[in-house]
Formats: C-alpha cells, structure tokens, sequence
C-alpha cells in the first residue's frame, strides 16, 4: 500500500481508540463493582480478563450487555491494528 493508505489507516486507528479509557473505565466498574475513580489506575488485570472472556455476572444484563459490545469494539481495534501494521 502506498503511503497515504497507511496514513489514512492511522488516522482511523487513533479516532477508533479515543474512547477506549472510558470504556475500559466503565467495563472495570462494572467487573471490580466499585463507582470509583482509582479503578482506572489499579492494575488489576485477571479478573478483567475472565469477565471480559467469561460470565463473572449471568445475573447482571447491563454486564452482559456491555461486555459484548466492549468484545465487539476491541476486535474492530485490533483488525484495524493489523491492518495498520500489515499495510
């Protein structure tokens, strides 16, 4: 690919994760059940990965519901990540 294509793929990277730090906040709010601001600079990480791979909460339907979109916009992130370093 030429150079423009892999500006223009760079461009959507980053306007992609913008706002990621507010969904992994809210994801880790959810996962750690806590409405404080200090989750987000924990590093915590175990847990967050089983809740976002497994069903912490099959009771919970804003869990559920969050978790797959956050599955669904991570995977849309990484595709762009590999198209970026692929191009």
């Amino acid at each position: 690919m030429d150079f423009s294509t892999k500006n223009i793929l760079f461009f959507i990277f980053m306007a992609w994760g913008f706002p990621l730090g507010y969904y992994r906040s809210k994801f880790r709010k959810i996962i750690y059940e806590t409405d404080s601001w200090t989750i987000n600079i924990k590093p915590f990480f175990w847990k967050e990965l089983k809740g976002l791979f497994g069903n912490l909460y099959p009771e919970n339907l804003q869990y559920k519901k969050f978790r797959n979109f956050y599955l669904f916009y991570l995977s849309i992130y990484l595709f762009l990540l590999v198209a970026y370093l692929s191009a």
